[in-house]
């Protein structure tokens, strides 16, 4: 007699609960607005054209933006952002093993209350609640307070956009925020992706690339033994510089070390073009695996600069590189946001993290497992990327080389990998959701 009732499960629950709040547009008096996006560099670099469309739809608007350490880490290099807060909240995973501190969590709620916010905008991905950001915030006396929630947030949030993902529809995380920031008004036309390069970050990379014997305009210099494999090379017409970036923070989002020096090895040979390997200095045995796994005869072309750049110097890097080649981490995002073709090796945690309006392949194999949003494969098969092969990456590679480059430097054209691989529908797409084009 304890049974629930027999009836089948209605198609969106909760259906009598009004859908968002009542869309509003917030006026000439919200001026200082608090910008709460927690998790990492990537989701912050996303959500930078929401950050333009606050900063373009009010009078002398001031934002500062709330986040992680590797979040704030992009503050200097965003025109959108005032001023930055680093915060190790207790509701998001931290970057290290250290503890939480509850007199640290006070602070920061009294820091926020002497900020004298007019409003707080809190960023979130589908998976993520918003509602410990929206105490932080309603504790701290911020009167208004805008978010996507999947429950009713009551007094939490006076602002919020009932959560569609991913039962309704999934959208690309850019245009997930310029939706939340929408609902009250703030809009933009330039929905880009933003990063300013500073002029010092050029000169301080073209001072290491000096030192690799990399020519500024990407062929090593005279004399080496790449610019010898590069007269041979048999698409030598263009020697802009391929970046490749063999790390992620989650083991479920790495394509093997072995297959990307493969991959550095074909496309060595074809291009004569050097090759660039990034990542940070606790990613350096991850990099030194690519190299070992590269044939001898292109090494002097590979160059391992882990640990070597600072955020500004990658940025210098990937907007001169002819192409980026990454799995699915902050690069990729840093690339779109600077204009350079990715091919994204695009292990499928979750929908919506692609390349954002700039010339892309991404690359993966469609599984039943799909969007399981862990850091490690559950399966312990990583077919969704083990499943990419190393033509697939090099075609792709090659045909956007041949696309973006300047007419007098451009490739010879390459065949298409599809007759190697699965149909494109289940190996490459441009999107996993739907976004603009590229413009």
């Amino acid at each position: 007699m304890n049974a629930p009732l027999p009836l089948a499960p209605p198609i969106l629950a909760h259906a009598r609960v009004p859908d968002t709040s009542p869309p509003g547009c917030w006026g000439a008096d919200v001026k200082r607005i608090l910008c709460v996006r927690l998790d990492n560099l990537g989701d912050v670099l996303m959500s930078t054209p929401a950050l333009h469309a606050l900063r373009e739809s009010g009078a002398n608007r001031h934002l500062t933006l709330l986040g992680s350490r590797s979040g704030v880490a992009l503050a200097p290099f965003l025109d959108d952002i005032d001023d930055v807060i680093e915060y190790d909240a207790p509701w998001v995973a931290p970057a290290s093993g250290s503890g939480h501190d509850l007199a640290a969590d006070r602070r920061m709620q009294q820091r926020l209350r002497a900020g004298r916010f007019d409003a707080a905008v809190i960023f979130t991905v589908y998976s993520q609640s918003p509602l410990p950001a929206a105490m932080l915030c309603y504790l701290a006396g911020i009167p208004r307070r805008l978010a996507h929630c999947r429950e009713n947030p009551y007094a939490l949030l006076t602002d919020w956009l009932r959560e569609p993902e991913p039962q309704q529809r999934t959208r690309h995380e850019v245009q997930r925020q310029l939706d939340l920031v929408g609902h009250v008004g703030a809009r933009t036309l330039d929905t880009r992706m933003r990063f300013h390069v500073p002029a010092a970050a050029r000169r301080s990379l073209d001072a290491q690339l000096a030192a690799l014997r990399i020519g500024p305009n990407g062929p090593d210099m005279p004399g080496t033994p790449a610019a010898a494999n590069a007269q041979n090379a048999p698409h030598a017409s263009n020697t802009a510089p391929i970046v490749l970036h063999p790390g992620a923070t989650a083991a479920s989002r790495r394509y093997p070390p072995e297959r990307f020096g493969a991959v550095a090895s074909r496309l060595a040979l074809a291009t004569g073009a050097p090759i660039l390997l990034t990542g940070s200095a606790s990613e350096r045995p991850l990099v030194e695996a690519v190299l070992r796994a590269a044939v001898p005869a292109v090494r002097p072309q590979l160059h391992d600069l882990s640990g070597a750049l600072n955020l500004g110097e990658l940025a210098a890097l990937l907007e001169r590189a002819s192409v980026l080649i990454s799995n699915n981490s902050g690069p990729v995002h840093l690339a779109s946001a600077l204009g350079t073709p990715v091919v994204d090796l695009y292990a499928l945690t979750n929908p919506q993290h692609t390349p954002w309006q700039t010339a892309q392949r991404v690359l993966y194999r469609d599984v039943e497992c799909r969007w399981c949003y862990r850091s490690v494969c559950p399966h312990e098969h990583h077919a969704c990327l083990l499943g990419i092969s190393i033509d697939e990456v090099v075609h792709a590679a090659l045909e956007l080389r041949h696309e973006q480059a300047p007419s007098g430097r451009r490739d010879p054209p390459v065949k298409s990998a599809c007759a190697q691989c699965e149909p494109c529908s289940d190996g490459v797409a441009s999107s996993l959701t739907d976004q603009p084009a590229v413009p």
